[in-house]
């Protein structure tokens, strides 16, 4: 039983954000090679496993330019979904975890047994940090909720964008990691909903973190497809605070993606995260999506 190094990369100085740190979408963009590679040397496929029903992304470490990274996947029988796919981004200097993403399938309870035969060699035990802690296992919604819906909700445009070929993956379809440029550019529009806003960041030495995501696909998107990014916010405890974005092709406002997405904010000299004001918690639960 062994898990495969699926990836060997590189921290480029143009991947870090303003907090000096790889930015989110590039952990995705790494998850989705680490997908196809693992997909090639195990046999995993879509016509044994079914689609990728989410991806569970926790992020452990941050990465700083000129960091060396190794990503090595396995399937965990005892994950959280009938098969798991779990890959796991480590720095190659200290073999320190930076983040993990969790891929559930539901394949067809008649496969099990052979899917357990098939990749036995490539199976090891669910690593407990991969774990999803903020958000379950099961779907986010149903795939027919409406823009419309959305924004009686609370939900707001954030982010538009329009789906470039450099933007898709082999099989024409955009990848995660397009998703996430989307939401990337989005979040910093939903912060400013918050009293946690551009200014009120600056003036205390303060970052944007995100350390929790996760990401359901319930329709494609090809290159020229226009969407849109609504976003509102749907929680927040004693140092997070969470909020969803829903992406959505923009002609047909056909839903393509949700992403849940936990936060916090760091000090950027500390590197630590601080504790949400009593204020601040109450606006944002004050303003939060309305089921």
């Amino acid at each position: 039983m062994a898990a495969i190094e699926t990836v060997f990369s590189f921290v480029n100085c143009w991947e870090c954000d303003e907090n000096d740190h790889l930015n989110v979408q590039f952990y995705l963009a790494r998850f989705d090679e680490a997908d196809r590679q693992f997909r090639l040397m195990s046999g995993l496929s879509d016509a044994l496993a079914g689609a990728r029903r989410a991806r569970h992304i926790r992020y452990h470490e941050e990465l700083y330019s000129g960091d060396t990274l190794v990503m090595r996947s396995h399937v965990a029988f005892d994950g959280p979904y009938m098969l798991t796919v779990v890959h796991e981004l480590r720095r190659a200097a200290d073999d320190a975890l930076a983040a993990t993403a969790t891929d559930g399938y539901a394949p067809a309870t008649a496969v099990a047994k052979e899917l357990r035969r098939r990749f036995q060699t490539v199976s090891a035990p669910m690593p407990d940090p991969a774990q999803p802690r903020s958000f379950a296992a099961s779907s986010n919604g149903n795939g027919v909720v409406t823009a419309q819906q959305i924004e009686k909700a609370g939900a707001r445009v954030v982010h538009r964008a329009t789906v470039l070929p450099r933007h898709t993956g082999a099989d024409g379809r955009a990848d995660d990691a397009f998703a996430l440029m989307c939401f990337t550019e989005a979040a910093p529009h939903v912060w400013n909903t918050t009293p946690m806003g551009d200014a009120w960041l600056t003036e205390r030495g303060l970052g944007r973190v995100a350390v929790e995501m996760k990401l359901v696909w319930h329709g494609p998107l090809k290159p020229g497809d226009p969407v849109v990014t609504m976003s509102g916010l749907t929680g927040a405890g004693g140092k997070t605070f969470s909020f969803r974005h829903h992406l959505f092709e923009a002609r047909t406002h056909r839903l393509a993606a949700v992403c849940d997405v936990m936060a916090l904010t760091m000090d950027l000299k500390t590197r630590k995260a601080i504790p949400l004001d009593d204020d601040v918690r109450a606006a944002i639960l004050n303003g939060a999506l309305k089921s």
